[in-house]
């Protein structure tokens, strides 16, 4: 699996986070958002790091375009981590937190979006898929550092559990995944 891959099921597990995280809201479930906001939290905490780190370094290398791109979603970063920290402060639930995450949500979507349609595309086109693998594999290795979910914890489910996995999880995408998409984009059962 290549970088670009394990990026995008990053963010289709943080799409399908929000999704249920709206849904609990609309219900009024404050154990449930408690819980999913944590979860938020912390997968776009593990996300940022492994892009700053380890992604963002050596794509920034491969051109003037890419290096600009990737300016642009360090700074997006900055604002997710001060956003993450103020929520942190305020009371869950209160008005200014409510405020706080439809902010940090609506950032994270137009982030995400940008990188899979501008950054990711570029980053293809000017790399091979042996450097995309290798840089995917140190992703994995600080990802199981930084205590995530890795490709390996869920490589041996069968389809059918990924799907099941995939939809109790809002997932969006999952009926137009492969086995390996499935499995590095949900979060072990």
């Amino acid at each position: 699996m290549d970088s670009i891959t394990l990026l995008t099921a990053d963010h289709n597990r943080v799409r399908g986070l929000f999704a249920r995280f709206d849904d609990a809201q609309e219900d009024d479930d404050h154990d449930t958002v408690d819980a999913l906001s944590d979860e938020i939290a912390h997968e776009l905490e593990v996300h940022t790091t492994i892009e700053e780190e380890i992604f963002y370094p050596w794509a920034r290398a491969l051109s003037a375009e890419i290096a600009e791109l990737i300016d642009e979603g360090v700074e997006e970063h900055h604002l997710v981590k001060i956003l993450i920290e103020e929520l942190r402060s305020i009371p869950a639930g209160d008005d200014e937190w409510v405020a706080k995450m439809t902010v940090l949500i609506e950032n994270v979507e137009h982030h995400a979006e940008e990188e899979e349609t501008e950054l990711f595309p570029a980053v293809r086109s000017a790399s091979s898929a042996g450097d995309r693998q290798a840089v995917a594999e140190q992703m994995e290795a600080r990802k199981a550092e930084l205590g995530a979910p890795v490709l390996a914890d869920k490589i041996d489910l069968t389809v059918a559990e990924l799907r099941a996995l995939a939809t109790e999880q809002a997932i969006p995408g999952r009926s137009m995944m492969k086995h390996d998409e499935l499995a590095a984009t949900v979060s072990p059962g």
